[in-house]
């Protein structure tokens, strides 16, 4: 894809895994990758389960795909995104897809859109099994996404104590610093949030009540962080080195 050019994504909504209380917060982030040029939403719009997500519908063009229950559970609906999924993907015409659900049901339809060289968005809940989160390119847990409310009242920010406890994080940070540092150990901090998203596709600085990496980078506190003009001189990017090496 050319540097600039605005992704064209499809939006596929599994509304038997997702709360319509996402719908603003989820549509937002996908702006933030690209143009919903497609936003469909799956279930059997005849049950009254589903009444929360009739409500929003218009009011955010997402069109509504009817699939019956014949039977039992949710598989006919996952099959009809599924089809669907499969045919968009054939017609060439789109960069990326968002796929919305917590069902692990959607693993290998993401991993054949990444066989296709296509990106993979996905949300679901914290709940939602690893291998899905790990099928996709990004996976954004939608708890995030829920409260519209002001930002620090939808997950509490984890002090530094809290942080330095968490030793998962910690080795995800410094891992990312170590692979995307230069011989002195400094780090753009742009590499390493790139280097991070491979390693965790559901990393998310809001999952710990911060808005920005650089924003938990500085609260770890394990890190010495450094602003450089760069280019030019007119631009200016942050630079982090693991407090460690000297």
């Amino acid at each position: 894809m050319s540097e600039g050019r605005i992704e064209k994504l499809a939006v596929l909504i599994d509304a038997d895994n997702a709360q319509p209380s996402i719908v603003e917060g989820l549509l937002s982030e996908i702006a933030k990758y690209g143009t919903a040029n497609v936003k469909r939403i799956y279930g059997d719009w005849t049950a009254s389960g589903l009444k929360g997500w009739k409500e929003v519908l218009l009011q955010y063009s997402i069109q509504p795909i009817q699939q019956f229950g014949y039977t039992s559970g949710k598989n006919a609906t996952d099959s009809a995104l599924i089809i669907d999924a499969m045919d968009l993907l054939y017609t060439g015409k789109f960069d990326g897809f968002c796929i919305v659900s917590s069902d692990s049901d959607f693993t290998k339809l993401a991993s054949r859109i990444r066989e296709a060289g296509l990106i993979v968005y996905g949300f679901g809940e914290k709940k939602t099994p690893k291998a899905f989160v790990s099928a996709c390119d990004k996976f954004i847990f939608t708890e995030v996404l829920r409260i519209k409310d002001d930002y620090s009242e939808r997950i509490r920010r984890k002090t530094t104590n809290e942080l330095k406890k968490d030793t998962k994080l910690l080795n995800l940070l410094r891992n990312a610093v170590e692979a995307s540092s230069d011989d002195s150990g400094w780090a753009h901090l742009a590499y390493v949030g790139s280097n991070i998203a491979k390693q965790a596709p559901e990393f998310d600085p809001r999952n710990y009540g911060y808005k920005k990496l650089g924003e938990l980078v500085a609260a770890a506190k394990i890190f010495e962080i450094e602003e450089r003009a760069i280019g030019d001189g007119l631009s200016k990017a942050v630079f982090i080195k693991d407090v460690r090496k000297k």
